[in-house]
């Protein structure tokens, strides 16, 4: 499994081994060992304008995926795109590191990837649960408070 990781911002500091790391991890623990990912991080304005292009959603979001997976011999799953600004936003509201938020949002997207999804109020909260687990065996130590206001 490779996960590639670029960084494509500049106001927030990020670690890109960090995020190969946590991403390659939860590709292993989503059974999708043998698929590679592409994790892009971005600011708002960029992910702002991906949103309105291909989500015709005119607003700022943390993250989005793309599912790149076609038929045949390709190993790419798809690509992972980060809001560092809107992470950071969401870490101070939080009370956590920046980079911790920016594990979560990375594995958030590969649960999207990997068929999760999280519309439905039952459904997001099987989903962050599994996404608390895929952090927890990968190191990443994530409170409850992380989750706060996106769980009843």
């Amino acid at each position: 499994m490779a996960a590639a990781v670029s960084n494509r911002q500049r106001r927030v500091r990020i670690s890109t081994p960090r995020l190969r790391a946590t991403a390659e991890s939860a590709l292993g623990a989503l059974g999708r060992a043998d698929r590679d990912v592409h994790v892009s991080v971005v600011d708002d304005a960029a992910i702002r304008r991906l949103n309105s292009r291909y989500l015709r959603r005119r607003t700022t979001t943390d993250v989005l995926a793309f599912d790149l997976d076609v038929p045949g011999p390709s190993r790419l799953l798809g690509e992972v795109i980060v809001s560092a600004d809107t992470a950071r936003r969401q870490a101070r509201q939080a009370g956590v590191p920046v980079a911790l938020e920016l594990d979560l949002l990375v594995v958030h997207g590969l649960l999207h990837l990997a068929g999760w999804d999280d519309h439905e109020p039952r459904e997001a909260r099987l989903m962050h649960e599994r996404a608390r687990e895929i952090l927890s065996g990968a190191g990443r130590r994530a409170p409850r408070r992380l989750w706060h206001g996106l769980l009843a």
